[in-house]
C-alpha cells in the first residue's frame, strides 16, 4: 500500500506542477512574442525538471560527490536522474525523448541533447532532456542507464494527458551511446529492469519511433572497442554478455519505425553500428529510414551550419511527417 500512495503522490504532484509550467510558458512565450524575439530566446527560462524516481533510484548507492557539469555543459556523477522539459509554445501533441551520448563516461548535454531539445520544442514538439545515471559512478551494477531510459519514457506516457501530449506519438532521439540507449529501450521496452515503484511502471516504455544519430548499437567483435562497451561490460568478452546488450540483435517485428544517420568516416563508432542495424529492421519488415553521410566524423550534435551532416535534422523531420509522427 505504501508504494501505492507514494506512486499516487508522485503522479499528482507531477501534474499540479505541469499546470504551473504551462501558466509560466504562456507567459514568457506572450513577452517574447511582444518583444519580436524567436522561439530560440525563450528556452532557458521555460526549463524546468522532473524526477524520474520518487525515492532513492534502484541499485544505490550512486556517486559520493555531487553531480558536476563541465564548462562545455558535460554532466558527470549524476545522483538524481531527471527530465528537463522544454514545453513548446504550440504543441503539435508530439513528444520526443532525447538522449545525449558520451561513451556512458559523461553526458555530452551541452553539445548534444540541450541544442536537440531546443530544435524540437521550436517545431512544436515537447521535449524531454534525460539526465541519466552513468555505470561505474558507485551503482550496484552498471545498466542503471537502461533503468532510467525505461523509467523515462514510461513517466512521459504515463503524464501523457497533463502535457497535452498523444501517448501514441511519443518517440526518442540518442546521440551516440545515447543512441544505445534508445535504441535498447525502443527494442526491449519489456525488459524487467527494475522492480516496479508506482502505477506509471504498468505503462508501456516503447517509443512510437526512434532517432539514432552516429549510434553505438552493437557490443560484438570487431566493432566492440568503443568506450560505451567498456563502460557497460568491464572486461568481459563473452559473446552471450554481447549479443544481451547489441541493438541490432534483439530487433523483432514490434521495434518502432527507426532513423539512422551516420557519417562513413566515423572512427569512435564504426559505420557498420548502422549498416548492421539498418540490415536487422529490413529483415523484420521494420519501417527504417538510413542517411549515411560522407563526412562528418563522430559527435557533430545538430551538424555545424553548412557540413553535409547539418542535413539531418531536416531529413528526420520529413521522415517524421510521412510516418505521421509529427506536423
Amino acid at each position: 500500500m505504501g508504494a501505492d500512495h507514494q506512486g499516487d503522490g508522485h503522479q499528482a504532484g507531477l501534474s499540479a506542477a505541469v499546470a504551473g509550467r504551462r501558466l509560466v510558458l504562456k507567459t514568457f512565450a506572450g513577452l517574447a512574442v511582444a518583444k519580436g524575439l524567436p522561439v530560440w530566446a525563450q528556452d532557458a527560462q521555460m526549463l524546468e525538471t522532473i524526477p524520474l524516481w520518487p525515492g532513492t533510484p534502484p541499485d544505490g548507492p550512486g556517486p559520493s560527490g555531487p553531480e558536476a557539469t563541465s564548462a562545455k555543459g558535460s554532466v558527470t556523477r549524476v545522483v538524481e536522474p531527471r527530465l528537463r522539459v522544454y514545453l513548446p509554445a504550440q504543441s503539435n501533441g508530439c513528444a520526443m525523448l532525447v538522449i545525449a551520448g558520451g561513451g556512458y563516461a559523461h553526458i555530452e548535454c551541452g553539445h548534444e541533447s540541450t541544442p536537440a531539445a531546443r530544435w524540437l520544442q521550436a517545431q512544436g514538439v515537447t521535449a524531454f532532456e534525460l539526465v541519466y545515471r552513468l555505470p561505474r559512478e558507485g551503482w550496484a551494477q552498471p545498466l542503471v542507464p537502461l533503468q532510467d531510459g525505461q523509467r523515462a519514457m514510461r513517466l512521459i506516457r504515463a503524464g501523457a494527458q497533463s502535457f497535452g501530449i498523444d501517448a501514441a506519438r511519443i518517440g526518442v532521439l540518442g546521440f551516440s551511446a545515447g543512441a544505445h540507449l534508445a535504441g535498447m529501450t525502443a527494442v526491449a521496452p519489456d525488459a524487467p529492469r527494475y522492480a516496479p515503484v508506482d502505477a506509471a511502471d504498468a505503462v508501456s516504455a516503447r517509443p512510437d519511433c526512434a532517432a539514432l544519430i552516429y549510434p553505438v548499437l552493437t557490443m560484438l567483435p570487431p566493432f566492440d572497442h568503443t568506450h560505451a562497451r567498456r563502460e557497460l561490460l568491464g572486461a568481459r568478452r563473452s559473446a552471450a554478455a554481447g549479443e544481451a546488450l547489441s541493438v541490432e540483435m534483439l530487433v523483432t517485428p514490434a521495434a518502432p519505425p527507426m532513423f539512422l544517420a551516420q557519417a562513413v568516416d566515423d572512427t569512435v563508432s564504426p559505420v557498420d553500428n548502422s549498416l548492421r542495424m539498418f540490415a536487422a529492421l529490413r529483415q523484420a519488415k521494420v519501417a527504417a529510414a538510413l542517411h549515411l553521410f560522407t563526412t562528418g566524423q563522430h559527435g557533430w550534435g545538430m551538424g555545424p551550419p553548412g557540413s553535409e551532416v547539418a542535413a539531418w535534422p531536416g531529413l528526420f523531420a520529413t521522415w517524421a511527417g510521412q510516418h505521421r509522427w509529427w506536423r
